[in-house]
């Protein structure tokens, strides 16, 4: 039995569709159209999705994969921070407990954009910084969040690995999306992503995230451990070739 939060669309819809076609059982989680209905940006709707998990599955996980995610556009930024870092890392600690395999966390590439020192969510002033960061607070929000996400990951190696569970995250770029198509139609920031150009000079597809997560939960990656997989065409070596 396999949880997945974000079920119902872009990359989580293609992680259950990959999983089912390889006859797993999967229990989707998601604000609609999911076998769990929760809303992961509040402490009611992470603790339902916990529990809806927990019932279903009897208690016991063969993996977790955290899909569930929304971007830049979203006009709560602090919204961002919560269900792309509070959300995810709630969830995971709260099926820890039931997990028997592996667990990936979808981060983004946009989680090297800070570090961890410069974080405003390392701090606790998220809120205050996001007051005076002007028209593109959004996408601020969603940098933060994802590497706020990464760090948790391999903050919980050593305890996570103790107990036979491997943790990792995927750092996908621009992917063909319901959150891409969202930026695009979004006047502040549609122009620079139609305007970028990886090195692979195309969108990632869902499926291609999705055949990395399966990969990383199954036991050809039984030594990756805290780890963080750019899937991003490139993009991250073409702004970074000197950082790794």
């Amino acid at each position: 039995m396999i949880a997945v939060t974000g079920s119902a669309s872009g990359i989580g819809a293609a992680v259950v569709s990959a999983l089912r076609s390889q006859g797993e059982d999967v229990i989707g989680v998601d604000l609609r159209d999911a076998d769990v209905c929760a809303d992961l940006s509040t402490d009611e709707g992470r603790q339902a999705a916990i529990d809806g998990v927990l019932e279903r599955s009897g208690g016991s996980l063969d993996a977790l994969v955290l899909c569930a995610g929304i971007g830049p556009h979203t006009d709560d930024p602090v919204r961002i921070i919560e269900v792309n870092y509070r959300g995810a890392v709630a969830v995971l600690d709260g099926l820890f407990p039931a997990l028997r395999g592996a667990a990936v966390a979808v981060s983004s590439s946009s989680s090297t954009m800070v570090k961890w020192a410069d974080n405003p969510i390392a701090k606790g002033t998220e809120e205050e910084a996001l007051r005076d960061a002007g028209e593109y607070r959004g996408q601020l929000a969603y940098a933060w969040s994802k590497n706020a996400l990464t760090v948790a990951v391999r903050e919980r190696a050593p305890k996570w690995g103790a107990a036979g569970i491997r943790l990792n995250t995927v750092a996908p770029g621009a992917v063909e999306t319901p959150l891409l198509e969202a930026g695009l139609a979004d006047p502040r920031y549609g122009e620079a992503i139609r305007n970028y150009q990886a090195p692979i000079p195309r969108h990632g597809k869902p499926e291609e995230i999705a055949s990395l997560i399966l990969f990383l939960l199954g036991p050809d990656a039984g030594y990756i451990h805290g780890a963080q997989f750019m899937i991003d065409g490139g993009s991250d070596a073409l702004m970074r070739p000197g950082e790794f």
